[in-house]
């Protein structure tokens, strides 16, 4: 039985009784209850259960160097009787015994071609992002995305779709973004890769490196000024007991807008290159976190702040307050207008975002005290409607 083959040459007419008797011979006796049931449910024409014992004979440590033949073989002979989307999974867990390059993109592109996109759209995504994620590694960039924008064009039409396919899309996505440097995409597509899987899919390592990535991009993307979902989300434990925990720290710092723990942490940024070279910008952005944290905890009647409180709360000089609430303007993390000449800003809207503990608490006692001045209200002008009724 060949453990190695032509990957996308037409092949003849498979003699299928005569392939599983072969390989019961050229087979290891443990595989061999695996070519009997292959037997077996191809006479009776029971492709869904041949289906699933194919993948038990995949994921077999045995089968590792028969994976490839099998599937090449034997299950091309019949896979137009089998699901698509299955079928594809099927091929990209038996491609990872593929190591020549070129032979991988040939047996991605040879399945691609053979697949009905009208009937298997899914199926299509799915090998379209596999074969993205082939050539992003072996650093075909512009391959990728031209995979990625077809994955797209079909994904985005499809009103229901299995998680794992947009799983694999955005996972690629978000591997492309990160080979870019693009931190705001990379951002979006990697929480939206997290949202399709289950943590426990990924191994610790990944979940690290996973976690370190988006907070990384998190700080450093120029238009994520929220950070709400990245901080509810459990991937960030993985940081936790690791050299990277003080960034998830940081991130929580930033998300209060609170300055002095940032210049806390400042010592550790050498740890964290991108981070150390990119200090400036990180200062501008906490400063802009703690404006809005300043507006925030004022009350919606209160928010009218002269150019020497925000200096106070940003912990800036006094002649960059301006450019400071200009930058937050067009950012749209806040709504107002300027008054130059009083050198105040009137705040009307702030960006609503993810709260702490700490925040929710002060949100708490602010509610608290509106409801007393509401109560006080209440009694003053009650005897008032009595006397009148």
């Amino acid at each position: 039985m060949a453990t190695q083959m032509a990957i996308d040459h037409p092949t003849p007419k498979l003699d299928v009784e005569t392939y599983l008797t072969t390989a019961l011979s050229a087979t290891p006796a443990e595989l061999h209850p695996f070519f009997e049931a292959f037997q077996d449910l191809y006479k009776r024409k029971l492709w869904h259960q041949l289906t699933l014992k194919l993948f038990e004979f995949f994921d077999h440590p045995l089968s590792k160097p028969y994976r490839v033949d099998v599937y090449t073989q034997f299950v091309r002979d019949f896979e137009t009787k089998l699901n698509q989307l299955r079928l594809v999974e099927m091929g990209v867990k038996v491609a990872k015994e593929i190591d020549n390059p070129s032979q991988l993109l040939e047996f991605f592109t040879s399945l691609l071609s053979r697949l009905p996109i009208d009937k298997a759209p899914d199926a299509h995504v799915l090998l379209l992002a596999t074969l993205a994620h082939a050539k992003l590694l072996y650093g075909d960039l512009d391959g990728t995305k031209k995979d990625m924008d077809e994955a797209w064009k079909i994904l985005d039409e499809l009103a229901s779709v299995d998680n794992k396919v947009r799983a694999a899309y955005y996972k690629v996505a978000a591997d492309y973004y990160k080979a870019k440097a693009e931190y705001v995409p990379y951002y979006r597509n990697s929480l939206l890769y997290l949202a399709c899987i289950e943590l426990s899919e990924i191994d610790p390592e990944e979940r690290v490196l996973r976690a370190h990535d988006l907070s990384i991009a998190a700080l450093l993307g120029d238009a994520i000024y929220n950070f709400g979902e990245l901080l509810m989300h459990p991937i960030l434990d993985a940081l936790d007991g690791t050299p990277h925990e003080w960034i998830k720290k940081l991130l929580f710092n930033f998300n209060e807008g609170n300055i002095g723990k940032f210049e806390g942490l400042a010592p550790l940024f050498p740890r964290e290159p991108i981070l150390h070279e990119n200090f400036p910008f990180l200062r501008q952005k906490i400063c802009l976190m703690a404006l809005i944290e300043s507006v925030f905890k004022r009350n919606a009647y209160d928010r009218t702040m002269t150019f020497q409180t925000i200096a106070e709360e940003t912990r800036l000089p006094i002649d960059e307050v301006e450019h400071l609430v200009m930058k937050a303007l067009s950012l749209k993390l806040i709504k107002g207008s300027l008054d130059q000449v009083d050198e105040k800003a009137q705040i009307t809207w702030v960006q609503p975002r993810v709260l702490s503990p700490e925040q929710i608490g002060q949100l708490a006692q602010r509610l608290q005290k509106w409801g007393d001045r509401l109560h006080n209200v209440e009694e003053r002008i009650a005897p008032e409607v009595l006397t009148t009724a």
